[in-house]
Parts: structure tokens; sequence; C-alpha cells
């Protein structure tokens, strides 16, 4: 028993024997490192050794990595759909600026040919035109009139005659020192004399209240009107000038037991269409005073070459040289 305890004393001690101080084992751990060093970089002899470090090691790594990496992921993520969402809102803003020039563009083809239209049927009138814009339409459903940006000051009277490209659109009501008010045809109050342009019968055109239609007043059941014919002004009233085209007759309605024939008629003017239109300045003279005129200056061409002495005439010194050689 005593042996025991001896026994058990002595394991006491050496579980709790003290080794050798930090400070003398420091050198020799610095020692080993630096032997470990040398060996590993100068032979492969720790190689294997290394490998299963590595081995064992690498999924310890790799979870002590795994929030950064997850962090990581998810900002590029993030980041990246901010990217793409914004490229995209770039992307779509350029896309509706490019359609909106595109839109410009076809705005500014239309409106170039619609002044090209305009300005060959000016060069076809005799008479002097201005060029007008429209700027605005009168709301009021049962009036057809539109507002013009030519006024007073540009020379614009009341009852002046307004065409675009294709035909007549109304006349002049209200004269404002920079605007003007027109009066379109198919308004219900106007009425324009017009002949059938095949056969020059006359009759009165109407409006009707739809901008698509003209009616023909007091036309006989038995008149020569068809569809199809042009209608042209005919220059009665001294309001519109002779011969512009007004409308195209679409309908014509005879029964023998009314004496009157309903005949309806497509405006030629693209009434609710037309931006750019013309003034027309009609000559306002008398046919008696043009032929006046005409023959006042007939007769001052023939005094003036009355006037004439037959030197001074041309041809005249060479058929002197010919009779007297």
């Amino acid at each position: 028993m005593f042996s025991s305890c001896q026994t058990r004393v002595a394991a006491i001690k050496l579980l709790f024997a003290q080794g050798p101080s930090l400070g003398a084992r420091l050198p020799v751990l610095v020692v080993l490192s630096a032997v470990l060093m040398v060996v590993d970089a100068r032979f492969e002899i720790l190689q294997p050794l290394r490998t299963q470090a590595g081995v064992i090691t690498e999924p310890a790594y790799r979870l002590a990595r795994l929030p950064l990496t997850l962090w990581e992921a998810a900002v590029l993520q993030f980041s990246s759909r901010s990217e793409l969402i914004a490229e995209n809102e770039k992307l779509k803003a350029e896309a509706l600026l490019l359609q909106g020039r595109l839109q410009k563009l076809a705005t500014l083809t239309e409106q170039n040919v619609r002044l090209r239209e305009l300005l060959n049927s000016a060069a076809l009138l005799d008479e002097r035109v201005l060029v007008t814009e429209l700027i605005g339409v009168d709301p009021n459903p049962f009036t057809h009139r539109i507002l013009i940006d030519k006024g007073e000051r540009d020379g614009v009277f009341i009852g002046q005659p307004v065409l675009d490209a294709r035909g007549l659109m109304g006349q002049v009501v209200e004269v404002m020192p920079y605007t003007a008010r027109v009066l379109l045809l198919t308004d219900s109050n106007h009425s324009i004399p017009v002949q059938v342009n095949r056969n020059g019968l006359r009759a009165i055109a109407a409006g009707s209240g739809n901008a698509e239609r003209l009616e023909l007043r007091h036309v006989a059941d038995t008149a020569d009107i068809k569809e199809g014919d042009l209608l042209v002004s005919s220059g009665m009233g001294l309001r519109f000038p002779a011969g512009y085209p007004v409308a195209t007759v679409s309908e014509v309605v005879q029964d023998s037991g009314q004496p009157f024939a309903i005949v309806r008629a497509l405006p030629t003017a693209a009434l609710n269409r037309s931006r750019y239109m013309l003034l027309v300045f009609t000559d306002e003279r008398t046919p008696e005073q043009r032929a006046t005129e005409a023959a006042e200056a007939q007769e001052a061409a023939d005094r003036e070459a009355g006037a004439q002495t037959p030197a001074e005439l041309p041809g005249a010194s060479a058929a002197a040289e010919r009779e007297n050689p």
C-alpha cells in the first residue's frame, strides 16, 4: 500500500514537473524553423508532408473564406444588376430620342412635299398670292373656321379667297392685325357659285356642315350632271376668281317626282389636313376697266412705234443701201 502511494506521488510530480523555460525553448524553435525552411527550399523531403497538410487544411481554408466569398458574389450580383438597369434605361432614352428625331424627319419630309405642291400651284396662278400657315381651328363642331398667321398688316382683307394645293378652301371673314379667320366651304353658312367644268352648267355649292361634303342647290332634275364631274368656281358674285377647283361630284339622285335633283360633292381641297395655304390677291378692276387700260396701253405702244424714223427702225439702213448701191 505504501508503495502504491509512492507511485501515485511520483506520477503527480511528473505531471506537474516544469520543463525548460520559454526563453530557453525559443532559440531552439527558431533554429528548428530555420532548418526546416532551408531543407524545404533546397530539398523535396517535406513535399509529401506539405501536400498532405494542404489537403487537410483546404476545407478549413474554404470554410473560413466562405463569408467573404458570399459577400463578394452578392456585391457583384447587385452591382451588375444596377449597371444593367442603368444601361437599359440609357438605351431606352436613346431609342426614344432617335424615334423622336425620326418622326420629326418624317414630319419635315411631308411638310416639304406639301410646300412643293403649294408652290407648284402658286406658279400656275395669274394673281398675286401670299403663303400662310394654319395656327388654330375653331373648337365649335358646328362651325368650320380656321385661324391663319397673316392679318391686316400683311394686306389680308375680308372676302379674300383662300386655297391650298388642290383647290379652294374658303374665304376670309374676319381680319385682325396679325391673324385672320377663314370660313371654310363646308360651313353650313357658306355658299359659292360653281359650274360644271365639262359643260359649263352653273349651280350653287353650299356647305353641309360635314367636312367631307358639299351640296348643290336648285339643280334641275334633267340637268346634265353626273358623278365624277369637276366643279370649278364660276366667278359669279365677284368674290371668287373663275376657274378654281372646288369639288368633285360624288352622288346624283334624280327623282322624276321632284323638281330638283340631289347632288353631293367632295371638296377637292384637303380641308382637314392642309397646314399651308395661299391667300389670293385678285384683280379688283372691272372688265371694262381692264379693257380700257389694255386699249390705252396698245395705243401708247402704237404711237411709240410710229414716232420712230425709218433710220431708227431695225434693218432700215441695210435696206437703203440695197436700194442705192
